[in-house]
């Protein structure tokens, strides 16, 4: 069965990368978000189960021990956590799992799958993270900052970097990366892959049955 690839989108607090994430589930059909549970409660408009699983911390603790989470980890004194079961349902039906995550949980998916394909999204500066932080009615403005700059250096060990000044742009440059990948030979070429590509059986055949005469010795 065709498999597909992880994503770790992954910023400080107030950079964009629940938006950025969004606008790529929208535009790219082979992408799913990943569901992550929370401890925290919902914000306006948010529902359990579409924008997160807003679980209490006792029972987030328990499923700690059950061995549920792919990665969980703790920020703002809030629990946050990915289903294990999320991620190998979207990776069976042929899709790419997009995980939109802290820094720390990004680390513990990369250690757990190395194959995994790690973003980090950087604000323009932190000037305007600030500004970002408070047009969103954030509270611990000052410690989140605090924290995005312990987080903002991380940036160096994530597979790709772009840069969330412009959205549209943002986005693209991530879609691109996406893309990039399903174009891979050892991509499309595995199982029935190749059928997304739209080319004919007879390019199939020949490249499969096909002896490739042009390396040079």
């Amino acid at each position: 069965m065709p498999k597909g690839f992880v994503y770790i989108l992954s910023a400080p607090s107030g950079t964009g990368k629940t938006t950025v994430g969004h606008r790529l589930l929208e535009e790219i059909p082979f992408l799913e978000r990943v569901i992550t549970a929370t401890t925290r409660k919902p914000r306006e408009g948010e529902k359990n189960g579409i924008d997160y699983y807003f679980l209490k911390e006792e029972e987030f603790l328990k499923k700690i021990e059950e061995g549920f989470f792919l990665e969980w980890a703790k920020v703002y004194r809030y629990y946050y956590g990915s289903p294990k079961s999320e991620v190998e349902r979207i990776l069976s039906q042929g899709k790419d799992a997009l995980l939109i995550i802290d820094v720390q949980g990004a680390f513990e998916v990369k250690r757990k799958l190395p194959n995994a394909v790690s973003i980090f999204l950087l604000p323009p500066s932190m000037e305007e993270l600030k500004r970002r932080l408070l047009g969103r009615g954030e509270r611990e403005i000052e410690e989140r900052l605090e924290w995005a700059k312990k987080e903002i250096p991380c940036a160096k060990h994530f597979d790709y970097v772009v840069v969330n000044d412009l959205l549209d742009r943002a986005v693209e440059e991530i879609k691109s990366i996406m893309i990039a990948n399903r174009r891979k030979a050892a991509f499309v070429f595995d199982n029935e892959n190749y059928r997304s590509l739209g080319f004919g059986e007879d390019i199939l055949e020949a490249i499969k049955g096909g002896r490739c005469d042009a390396k040079k010795v």
